[in-house]
């Protein structure tokens, strides 16, 4: 697990940038995992900007998101298929059919739904790159702590803090789901680099937990630790709860003469 502390949320949104631009330079088909929320908005702002300033082609760009609502319409102004479409889908070159969600929708079978969108990242090569934030209660996509850490594409009810935190986006009268199906964690394991951004104080517990804590289902996140290839990019609120900050500083440092001698990937 590589850990780079930033000072603040530009910086960690402009070097996560770096990241995704230069595996599209670098793959012939990239496949990108990608995340919502609030986090991730400014790395698709930056991103939305290298490709009007012609440094980042996205036309042989195949995505898929790690999360969707359980029973909402595409077209609705709370589905992910709408956020990513604001912040970053109609903005670039991609072939929005190239662009994949989990979706389930009523009369939907989510079993079925989840091995239909397993299959089609199978089909895709596997994700190459995949964008993750973290959860105040530690939870990446909608794997909410006691989740299995084997687990793969499925509905899951969120909890009750994550209901608190998302209810801001609707109205007291709006249909809030109270269910989404997510990538599983197995899943985001499987992709072959991952990217996690998380900015804020309100994160910095989240933070320490996954990164020093016990392997647990309590903090999601923390299977990370198992990836070989995790990058974890904070700000210096995020990692205010961290305690060997020193050592990630120098380790970072090493790594970036290495990335700036091979490159970023392997």
């Amino acid at each position: 697990m590589q850990v780079i502390i930033l000072e603040n949320a530009q910086q960690v949104a402009q070097h996560a940038s770096r990241w995704v631009v230069e595996l599209i330079s670098q793959k012939t088909n990239p496949v990108l995992g990608l995340a919502t929320g609030s986090t991730p908005i400014s790395l698709y702002q930056k991103l939305v900007k290298s490709h009007q300033e012609d440094q980042v082609d996205f036309g042989h760009v195949t995505s898929f998101n790690l999360d969707e609502y359980h029973n909402i319409d595409a077209e609705n102004e709370h589905s992910y298929r709408t956020f990513m479409k604001n912040n970053l889908f109609d903005k670039i070159n991609i072939d929005q059919k190239n662009t994949h969600l989990p979706t389930c929708n009523k009369g939907e079978n989510p079993r079925e739904q989840g091995i239909a969108f397993e299959d089609k990242i199978r089909l895709a090569g596997g994700i190459d790159l995949q964008i993750l934030g973290i959860g105040a209660n530690g939870h990446i996509g909608f794997n909410e702590p006691t989740s299995s850490l084997s687990s793969r594409t499925r509905l899951k009810t969120l909890t009750k803090q994550t209901l608190e935190d998302n209810s801001r986006l609707f109205q007291p009268d709006e249909y809030q789901p109270t269910m989404a199906m997510t990538m599983g964690i197995s899943t985001i394991l499987d992709a072959q680099y991952i990217l996690l951004m998380a900015t804020g104080k309100n994160k910095a517990k989240a933070v320490n937990e996954m990164i020093t804590g016990p392997l647990s289902a309590k903090c999601p996140a923390s299977a990370l630790q198992l990836h070989e290839h995790a990058v974890i990019i904070l700000d210096k609120a995020a990692a205010s709860e961290l305690s060997n900050q020193e050592y990630f500083n120098l380790a970072n440092n090493e790594h970036q003469e290495i990335n700036k001698e091979y490159g970023f990937y392997i």
